[in-house]
């Protein structure tokens, strides 16, 4: 039986399959954290049933969302209610949820960062204070910024630093190294650092970008999860590590730089935008690389 409340909640909305919900998904589009896969293996990780729901026009399916109770699944707050906070870090993700082009929904579950792509078509969205970070197209940075960066890229590499790809790595050399540049970096652990491993394999297909090598040793990491949508690019920085003692060489700065042209070509030769989000617009070194855009919440 639904609760009153429930029943308040899902008006308009009906129980749907993961099935139905990855076709949706599939037609209108969505971004890292709604991916259907990504849903599925990260609330099977948490052992958090998912309920997809569905917006149903005309015996057509128009929109979709998966949830978890009163909010959207993979919700910080789910996690931390249950005492399992630490199990995964999807960050502050972008969420752009499937619903076509020309419909109009009323969303009542509880979400933050919803992207603007979808603010026509929730009516019930209200804006956030603060912002996303999105990636600035190469363009669009200046010409003495983009020379700074080549010229740092030049001179570590010169220094006998090498820049590999991610999954030349197994998830449990990522997740090692992960863990120790990010403690050098920040002087706290990384969230979810016991479930590191696990979760990197769950999502390796979406891993993407590079790290940075000096002397052989790790210097650099980020990590990052990429989809492709059928109009768009998504990609979530959710963090990453440094070492602090090689700040001569910027070896971050050159990370992001590299990371974010290599996937600007991919994106392009694709022949869709990237929304290469770096999370919440909290922090100076967003601004140097990225514009802020409104993001909404229920």
């Amino acid at each position: 039986m639904l609760s009153r409340l429930q029943f308040w909640r899902e008006r308009g909305w009906t129980p749907i399959s993961a099935a139905d919900y990855a076709e949706a998904w599939s037609r209108f589009g969505g971004s890292v954290a709604t991916h259907p896969d990504v849903v599925a293996r990260l609330a099977d990780l948490a052992g958090i049933p998912v309920r997809y729901l569905g917006w149903w026009v005309d015996g057509q399916l128009k929109a979709a969302m998966p949830t978890w109770g009163r909010h959207l699944a993979l919700s910080k707050d789910v996690l931390k209610k249950r005492g399992q906070r630490g199990i995964f870090d999807l960050g502050n993700a972008e969420i752009i949820l499937p619903i076509a082009q020309d419909a109009r929904v009323q969303v009542q579950h509880s979400m933050g960062y919803v992207s603007e792509l979808n603010a026509a078509q929730i009516t019930s969205l209200r804006e956030q204070p603060e912002g996303l970070a999105l990636a600035r197209e190469p363009e669009q940075y200046s010409k003495k910024f983009r020379y700074n960066q080549r010229r740092e890229q030049r001179l570590l590499e010169e220094a006998g630093g090498v820049i590999r790809p991610m999954l030349e790595l197994t998830a449990q050399e990522q997740a090692r190294i992960y863990a120790d540049l990010f403690q050098r970096r920040w002087g706290f652990e990384a969230t979810g650092k016991e479930h590191l491993a696990e979760v990197f394999s769950r999502l390796r297909e979406f891993m993407t970008g590079s790290l940075i090598y000096l002397n052989d040793e790790p210097v650099a990491i980020q990590v990052l999860y990429r989809v492709e949508a059928p109009q768009w690019v998504s990609l979530e920085y959710i963090n990453g590590g440094v070492d602090p003692q090689q700040r001569d060489f910027s070896p971050g700065s050159v990370l992001s730089f590299v990371n974010t042209q290599s996937e600007w070509e991919h994106a392009r030769a694709l022949g869709k935008p990237l929304r290469y989000s770096f999370g919440r617009a909290d922090r100076e070194y967003k601004d140097r690389w990225c514009n802020r855009v409104p993001v909404y919440q229920v």
